[in-house]
């Protein structure tokens, strides 16, 4: 099935006539005959779209929009109406109550079926985004809601100057928002110059081929990167479902079939800017939230959840090459002692510097991560043992060198690190036995490092495999 749609209408005809429709064309189909029905339903079975009567015998579409966008299980359900005549007022009383489209009977099938792909299609996308948006909140990654949204930017783009300046005078009352006139030949490149843009408005001519000719400015505005989260809004100066339903398949987000009308525009433009800004939201938390996933908040060094896997990677492409590679497991001294006199503050202040030395003190090929509270980790790939060494030294010496100073102390801290050292090289393997992995590799680090706290700190020792 490509979706579930819920038909909502008191006319048991009307139901069944629409069913047939959206049944042949492999859709799954659910009916009610009242508002009070269809929220039922909408609650237990949560369809991708409601396609509703304008009027109801309990409500109307745009109420019933407005109850689904009220509920948090069907907020996202889209509504689109269909009404039994042409009434301007009502139909901008649906849009402004949330519904998507209003379409008037008779009603053409293209146009219809187009619309349904349309709307399901951005349906689940936002879905999508929604559930990944849900689990940053959930880790507590998301940023905050901003209380104020700074006008948007519209960029009109069409063949007739004279036409667009007309509409342009109407729309600026109505549309909050910067507002650009374009011809369609210029559209892509004025597009690409724009530091944001929000909605492109695509004004098709009346010869079709001339209008289909301009909806391959879809394609090229999706292609480009500064424009492919536009939204992208058809406007048709005259009636064609068929190029309608073809401008929607070609990835258009919204179609005014019925002609121009500036309070009509304004309110699908203030409902594209919503979704678009909605949209850059819950990208925004995702790349915040796989940000988090992988680097350490603190140090901005690469965390355990990276490190490990990053680890095998290397030891296997290391067994598989015939190159050599260093683990350090690297671990402050003495340092609950630090956070026992300074404080906790003081101990991230430590650690922040460290980490910082580390980056200095190794190579960019050099992954360096936070495995612990105070314990690091450097993997070095293709480096010799002496190499290695050397570079382990040199962390223990940029460590101390210079004492670290923390807010809020007048005198700086001296801190040390000592370091163990695990070594591999396929080409000679070890005597123990012990598969090359990154896990060993990492035990045998761990091993030495204890040896190097044993032995006085502040020192690098290489762990060596079993006799």
């Amino acid at each position: 099935m490509q979706g579930k749609i819920l038909i909502v209408d008191a006319i048991a005809t009307n139901r069944i006539v629409l069913k047939v429709k959206l049944a042949s064309a492999f859709y799954e189909v659910l009916q009610a005959g009242t508002m009070a029905d269809a929220l039922e339903i909408a609650r237990d079975r949560t369809p991708d779209l409601i396609l509703s009567a304008l009027c109801l015998p309990d409500g109307c579409a745009g109420k019933l929009s407005a109850a689904l966008r009220a509920a948090p299980d069907t907020e996202v359900v889209p509504v689109i109406a269909i009404a039994a005549h042409p009434d301007n007022a009502a139909r901008l009383s649906a849009l402004q109550r949330g519904v998507q489209d209003v379409l008037h009977k008779p009603v053409d099938d293209t146009l219809l079926l187009g619309r349904v792909r349309s709307v399901i299609r951005a349906h689940n996308a936002a879905a999508e985004w929604q559930v990944r948006g849900d689990a940053s909140r959930v880790l507590g990654l998301a940023e905050p809601e901003q209380a104020f949204e700074p006008k948007g930017h519209c960029i009109l783009v069409g063949q007739d100057s004279a036409l667009l300046q007309k509409w342009a005078a109407r729309l600026r009352p109505t549309l909050r928002a910067r507002l650009t006139l374009v011809s369609t030949a210029e559209a892509t490149r004025h597009a690409a110059a724009q530091s944001e843009v929000d909605v492109f408005v695509l004004a098709l001519p009346r010869d079709p081929a001339m209008a289909l000719n301009q909806l391959r400015l879809i394609a090229e505005l999706r292609a480009h990167a500064s424009t492919r989260h536009a939204g992208v809004l058809v406007l048709q100066t005259q009636p064609d479902p068929a190029l309608g339903a073809q401008a929607l398949d070609l990835g258009a987000d919204d179609l005014m079939s019925e002609g121009f009308d500036a309070a009509e525009l304004a309110l699908r433009f203030r409902a594209l800017l919503r979704a678009k800004r909605m949209q850059a939201q819950l990208r925004a938390s995702v790349r915040t939230g796989l940000q988090a996933a992988v680097f350490d908040p603190l140090t901005g060094l690469h965390n355990r959840r990276y490190a490990m896997p990053h680890l095998n990677e290397m030891a296997e492409h290391a067994d598989n090459t015939g190159h050599s590679f260093a683990v350090l497991a690297a671990d402050l001294d003495h340092f609950k002692r630090v956070n026992d006199l300074y404080g906790h503050a003081s101990g991230d202040a430590v650690l922040v510097e460290v980490a910082a030395r580390l980056r200095a003190a190794l190579r960019s090929s050099d992954m360096v991560s936070r495995i612990g509270g105070e314990e690091f980790m450097v993997v070095m790939p293709a480096t010799t043992l002496n190499e290695a060494r050397r570079a382990a030294m040199r962390i223990c010496d940029v460590v101390a060198a210079r004492p670290i100073r923390v807010p809020g102390h007048p005198d700086p801290i001296n801190v040390t690190i000592s370091i163990g050292m695990a070594y591999a090289d396929p080409a000679n393997p070890a005597s123990d036995n012990v598969p090359l992995t990154g896990e060993s590799l990492l035990d045998r680090a761990d091993k030495a490092l204890y040896a190097a706290k044993g032995r006085g700190r502040n020192q690098v020792t290489l762990g060596r495999p079993a006799a």
